[in-house]
């Protein structure tokens, strides 16, 4: 197989590449890889200069990496670099973003044994029936609507409905709980849409609080009538911030995902024509999705709570700490041709770094797996010719900005059955008949 071709860093300065990626440059947010590859080889922890003004170090070499994401000098406690923390993210609601994924040992030990039982393999298991129809009745309303943005009409909507399924959030709910956490999703990190966010945060908190009051007096056999009676004893602030980071955590990543994956398999047919010819190849071809192009392209809030050194460099206490998990994922020195997507490469699982290391681990690996692996089945079941609407463009259709923490699609426009487009294209009159 051939090495992928990938626009080079080419004649650019060292200090030119790392403008570009401090500042989130149209060509980098495009495509990050070239100057990932360049970082890599002159400077492997190199310093930014962000938008946000905080010191920050970039990691990029996979053994690097994963040192880094398990190494407890580099804390995500949102409490010991407040300052640090609103400046990056801005002020909001900090009981929300008070949660696991901001937390450090023995609190974020303690929230994490109480949040993995929604996230056991017999319940993420007993789940497949209905991701498997929630997929389907997607796929029928796409169905009816050719070309179809797949990321508005199945790849967000996908997660959601399950996250909904998991917490055992009423149906009647959903519809607007969906375009809460759409709104969210296009404004956290644009102060232009600050009122936006503001609306929706406060109309988010007040149904998940509802929400839990209703199902303390309510018990069922849902995940959060099970996180209320766990033998953490978890308060309300607690119950309240871990739905937000389940939701909030749980769908973009999952719902930018899909769209990663589906995009690379329609621009490499190949690809796409092996996964047709042995559905049995999906698993694989999902960890090398991850690995290829994941949708978390840099790790979340980290901070050095102490002088560190890596490779070499210095990193003082106080600095923001990037770990660009894209980078490592592409790092030739752990992945053989690692600019190739090869969906028959096996072993990934526990090797690329798409769901991070260490304690920090996403819990919700198992279920964005299985919601993975349902959801591109069912697309090659029932749209096996789908195609691209316009390669060019869909290629450009990159998230922009500065903020480098996901990697995905604002669009992915494509033709789910051209054979029927094709047909009613046939059967219009032309002019002369």
């Amino acid at each position: 197989m051939a090495q992928e071709k990938t626009a080079p860093a080419g004649g650019e300065s060292l200090d030119e590449i790392v403008a570009a990626v401090s500042g989130g440059a149209p060509a980098y947010r495009v495509c990050p890889h070239p100057a990932y590859a360049a970082l890599r080889e002159r400077a492997p922890v190199c310093r930014l200069t962000p938008p946000h003004g905080i010191d920050t170090y970039l990691v990029t070499r996979y053994d690097d990496a994963r040192d880094a994401l398990a190494d407890p000098r580099f804390s995500k406690d949102m409490h010991g670099a407040l300052d640090t923390y609103h400046a990056v993210y801005g002020s909001v609601f900090d009981a929300l973003d008070d949660n696991v994924l901001f937390s450090d040992p023995p609190r974020h030990t303690r929230l994490r044994r109480s949040l993995r039982t929604a996230f056991t393999p017999r319940r993420v298991e007993e789940m497949r029936p209905r991701i498997t129809a929630i997929t389907e009745r997607l796929l029928d309303e796409c169905a009816g609507s050719d070309p179809v943005d797949l990321m508005s009409s199945f790849a967000f909507p996908l997660p959601i409905a399950v996250l909904c399924e998991l917490i055992g959030i009423p149906d009647g709910d959903r519809a607007e709980i969906t375009e809460q956490f759409s709104i969210v999703a296009r404004s956290r990190f644009d102060p232009r849409l600050k009122p936006e966010l503001l609306a929706a945060e406060e109309w988010l908190r007040g149904r998940f609080t509802r929400l839990i009051s209703y199902t303390r007096e309510h018990p069922s056999d849902c995940f959060l009538s099970d996180l209320i009676q766990a033998e953490e004893g978890l308060d309300e602030t607690e119950l309240l911030s871990s739905l937000w980071v389940i939701f909030f955590a749980g769908h973009k990543t999952t719902a930018f995902q899909i769209g990663n994956t589906v995009l690379n398999l329609l621009l490499r047919p190949d690809q796409m024509e092996k996964l047709r010819g042995d559905p049995r190849l999906i698993p694989r071809a999902v960890e090398e999705s991850v690995r290829f192009e994941g949708s978390v392209e840099s790790s979340t809030f980290r901070y050095a709570a102490e002088d560190a050194e890596i490779r070499g460099t210095r990193i003082p206490k106080g600095s923001l700490v990037q770990i660009a998990l894209s980078s490592a994922n592409r790092d030739p020195e752990k992945f053989d041709r690692p600019d190739v997507l090869d969906v028959t490469r096996d072993g990934l699982q526990g090797a690329h770094l798409g769901f991070g290391y260490g304690t920090h681990y996403c819990l919700g690996a198992p279920l964005a797996r299985l919601e993975l692996e349902v959801a591109l089945a069912a697309l090659l079941r029932r749209f096996p010719g789908m195609e691209l609407c316009d390669a060019e463009q869909s290629k450009g259709a990159w998230l922009k900005g500065p903020m480098a923490a996901f990697r995905g699609l604002q669009e992915l426009r494509i033709v789910l059955d051209p054979s029927q487009v094709a047909r009613e294209l046939a059967s219009v009159p032309t002019a002369g008949n």
